[in-house]
């Protein structure tokens, strides 16, 4: 299923925040604390490519670092790792925006675009326990290990059917024909979305990406789409219920657990928003990782042809530690003052934990800079830590090893078809994620036929 930002993701950890994202082109003066002299641009086109010099830059000298926000927001932040495990499960940073500091106009910078507008602002990745802890048990029943074991069976039936219309041709945009649609069909099925109705999630989910670098109001107004569907699904799902989440979340509110239609609404929208897009960068991030370091994708290639699972689990989590969906962890706000990382955080600012950063501390992982498929002592901060920790992993790694596993079963000899130089990072502030990847392969003679107009 955000799937996630690493916070409470229902399928991999939280969504992108539209609200701070690049802006259309590189800004005259990129963003940078005026507390530390030389520190890198941050936040500009060509630090989206590859980050990672410039985060190396921050843990070295300025590990807790203060800077200003593409949306003009100053925030805190967390790149050490050490830091952002105490960070992410620091119940004195709280989720809810309410506790930023900042004038009632400028809160907006840093949610959702337009769930506010929506009544949609109640769900797990804007408030704190115990409600945090009421709507998340309600949630957590759909991603038991049982309950996504059951399902892996769907998921490699529309990773084959997805792959089976483009196999034939010898060329593919992975993000757009494998990485996007797969988990957006994915939690449209868990959440209970009829098949006639889910290629309009997929056309809203699409305005929300590709709206990531721009003006909120394509996303604002896919929100409000999506608001009065699922108000109207809300509604049909309470005269026919059926086994799927969103009926659950109906039948808790009929049996006492007091989930308002609004919080219905809110979890499973920021279920389909914040649960598809973390997978999307897990496939397309992953898939890129092992085309660029062409021994480990020897590697993997050769343990799956002899049958075994080991590496493919293992490297799913290297893969998420190496380059993983998400960059930042979604807002946090401190309640009260705090000291992170030998900087005094006051009440109301914002802070943000910067994953990417923290799952390449060399005082975490040795020789962080390498991708090493076989890494054993791998605890990543990819889905989070604490009570926020990503509610979707378990689905969101289903997915992303079914995608890679049956790409390089199927596709042996896949192969970029673009010069890595001619790629581009879609803008944002929290995810991490190709605009397209461009593939070439052998073609499948014997691809199963297709009808590329029926719902997957």
């Amino acid at each position: 299923m955000n799937h996630s930002p690493a916070d409470d993701h229902p399928a991999t950890p939280s969504t992108d925040d539209p609200s701070a994202t690049l802006p259309a082109d590189p800004p005259a003066e990129p963003a940078t604390c005026p507390a530390a002299a030389g520190a890198p641009a941050l936040f500009t086109w060509e630090f989206a490519t590859d980050p990672y010099p410039a985060y190396a830059w921050l843990r070295e000298h300025s590990p807790v670092h203060r800077t200003e926000l593409p949306s003009g927001v100053e925030a805190w932040l967390v790149t050490r790792y050490e830091d952002a495990r105490q960070a992410l499960a620091d119940s004195r940073l709280s989720k809810n925006p309410a506790h930023h500091a900042e004038p009632a106009h400028a809160k907006g910078k840093t949610g959702i675009p337009g769930e506010r507008k929506a009544e949609l602002m109640t769900h797990l990745l804007n408030i704190d326990p115990p409600d945090h802890t009421r709507l998340r048990r309600l949630v957590s029943k759909a991603f038991t290990p049982r309950r996504v074991a059951e399902f892996a069976p769907r998921v490699q039936e529309l990773t084959d059917r997805l792959i089976d219309r483009f196999a034939e041709s010898g060329e593919a945009d992975l993000i757009h024909d494998l990485a996007f649609p797969l988990p957006i069909y994915a939690i449209c099925d868990l959440l209970g979305v009829p098949p006639e109705d889910q290629d309009d999630f997929r056309d809203w989910a699409g305005m929300m990406i590709r709206h990531g670098g721009g003006p909120r109001g394509g996303v604002a107004r896919s929100v409000k789409k999506m608001r009065g569907y699922l108000a109207e699904l809300i509604h049909r799902k309470r005269e026919e219920p059926g086994d799927d989440l969103i009926s659950g979340l109906i039948r808790a509110s009929d049996h006492g657990e007091h989930l308002t239609e609004n919080e219905a609404a809110a979890m499973a929208f920021i279920l389909l928003f914040a649960g598809f897009e973390t997978t999307v960068n897990l496939i397309g991030n992953g898939v890129y990782a092992l085309l660029r370091n062409p021994g480990e994708r020897e590697r993997l290639q050769r343990s799956l042809d002899a049958g075994e699972e080991e590496l493919l689990e293992t490297g799913i989590e290297e893969l998420l530690r190496y380059d993983g969906p998400v960059e930042l962890a979604t807002w946090r706000f401190a309640t009260e003052p705090l000291t992170l990382g030998g900087e005094s955080i006051e009440a109301g600012d914002p802070v943000l934990v910067v994953l990417a950063a923290a799952d390449r501390d060399p005082d975490r992982f040795p020789d962080p800079d390498t991708l090493d498929l076989a890494r054993r002592d791998n605890q990543h901060l990819g889905y989070g830590h604490g009570i926020h920790y990503c509610l979707g992993a378990p689905l969101a790694r289903l997915e992303g090893r079914t995608a890679l596993a049956t790409l390089l079963n199927r596709l042996p000899d896949l192969r970029l078809a673009v010069e890595p130089t001619d790629l581009r990072w879609r803008g944002g502030l929290i995810m991490r994620g190709l605009r397209t990847l461009p593939v070439q392969f052998t073609p499948e003679r014997t691809a199963p036929a297709a009808d590329a107009t029926s719902t997957l």
